[in-house]
């Protein structure tokens, strides 16, 4: 079996790369090496520094023991020290960030913290679509609508950011999962900042109560979900959303922002597949208002949230070629030049950056004694300008200079 695995990942990797090589050491010193030998750049140190602030601000709000909050951390730091470990757990430092705020911020006294709306998001729903989608939607219910709304809102949104990162893991570049869970793990903190900041009720709210107003030590409802625990003879979502960190986190939806962010990445690794993962996007955008958790401008919002967290990843973090079989199959990664990329700056052998004294002219501008003309399609075949002269020199210039460029022509490529 082992061998059987070895020959499906390991059969196209390039003799002599290590790039996708892990880490199997357990001593502490190689990580201390690679840190002393690293160089911090501003973003590190805007990185670093907002996820410390959470971190310390969790330490401070959360009402467990200072023993047990002291030995989480110092647990946190071992497995950022062995190198082992480290390799997932440090690259994963937003996700714990967020996971930290998001179980701490139903302990934030409510003195400290805004008043609920209830009336902005169903008043804003009502003004850009016309009415409330999620009631309309929520009007006529049954049993297979119910499952069908079930599968991607109380199954999927939980399993489908683990079965994510192990496909990228295995099919992916080397680095993509560590811009995973870079873009999936702030994504997901400042989604929830903006629930603290800014704490809205969500449709079950207002079915249940209608626009009177909302305070934090109410609890949640499950919506559509009781529906569920009621058909499989369980208390899963009822206790679990009763009881939630968020109560009043309807703005931005995260199940929204998860599932943009889980499309996005698979979409870029796998863009035959874009389709696919659309309608999974829309299937769950669907459930959601369904079951009466999110209004649609939720949606949008978390949508948007995750698309702009993505493409800042993609630009700064993610590999650029995402067509070979998998991790093994790379020799290189090549990240994206935004000097290349960004059409305002140009190199100094840009014929626009040419002075026009260093030109060759053989003509003058103000002779009138020859008729400018201009070749057309019925001029010979020697009857070549100039400038066609040197485009073609310039072009097959460039083919001889990169044929071959790539190490990775060779490769076999996924099946996408």
């Amino acid at each position: 079996m082992a061998t059987a695995i070895q020959r499906f990942f390991l059969s196209d990797k390039p003799p002599y790369s290590h790039i996708a090589d892990l880490e199997r050491s357990f001593n502490p010193k190689v990580t201390f090496k690679k840190v002393s030998n690293y160089k911090l750049k501003a973003s590190d140190y805007i990185h670093f520094g907002f996820l410390g602030s959470v971190f310390l601000f969790v330490l401070y709000a959360n009402p467990a023991p200072l023993f047990y909050k002291l030995l989480f951390y110092a647990l946190l730091c071992v497995l950022f020290i062995i190198p082992v470990t480290s390799q997932f757990f440090f690259n994963a430092l937003p996700i714990w960030a967020w996971l930290a705020l998001y179980f701490t911020s139903s302990y934030i006294p409510a003195t400290h913290r805004p008043k609920i709306t209830v009336k902005v998001l169903p008043a804003v729903e009502t003004v850009l679509y016309g009415d409330n989608l999620s009631e309309l939607l929520a009007a006529s219910t049954n049993i297979y609508l119910d499952i069908l709304a079930w599968i991607p809102y109380g199954l999927f949104h939980f399993g489908a950011p683990f079965v994510v990162a192990i496909i990228l893991f295995l099919f992916g570049p080397p680095t993509v999962l560590r811009g995973y869970a870079f873009a999936f793990g702030y994504m997901n903190l400042l989604g929830v900042i903006i629930q603290n900041l800014f704490p809205a009720a969500p449709p079950w709210y207002k079915i249940l109560y209608g626009l009177k107003t909302a305070y934090y030590g109410m609890h949640g409802s499950p919506g559509g979900l009781k529906r569920i625990d009621k058909l499989l003879g369980i208390d899963l979502y009822t206790s679990g959303f009763e009881n939630s960190s968020v109560i009043f986190g309807a703005f931005p939806s995260l199940h929204s922002g998860c599932s943009t962010m889980e499309a996005l990445f698979f979409s870029y690794c796998f863009p035959k597949l874009k389709p696919l993962f659309i309608v999974y996007v829309c299937w769950l955008w669907w459930s959601t208002m369904y079951l009466t958790h999110h209004y649609f401008v939720d949606l949008v919002a978390g949508s948007v949230l995750s698309y702009v967290f993505f493409q800042y990843t993609r630009l700064y973090h993610l590999p650029s070629d995402t067509s070979l079989f998998s991790r093994w199959s790379y020799s290189t990664i090549e990240k994206y030049d935004m000097n290349k990329m960004n059409p305002l700056l140009s190199e100094s052998n840009d014929i626009e950056n040419v002075p026009l004294s260093n030109l060759e002219t053989d003509f003058e501008l103000n002779s009138m004694g020859e008729r400018s003309t201009s070749p057309s399609i019925f001029d010979g075949a020697t009857s070549t300008s100039r400038s066609s002269a040197t485009s073609n020199t310039s072009l097959g210039e460039f083919q001889n200079e990169y044929v071959g460029a790539s190490p990775r022509v060779t490769s076999k490529l996924r099946f996408d």
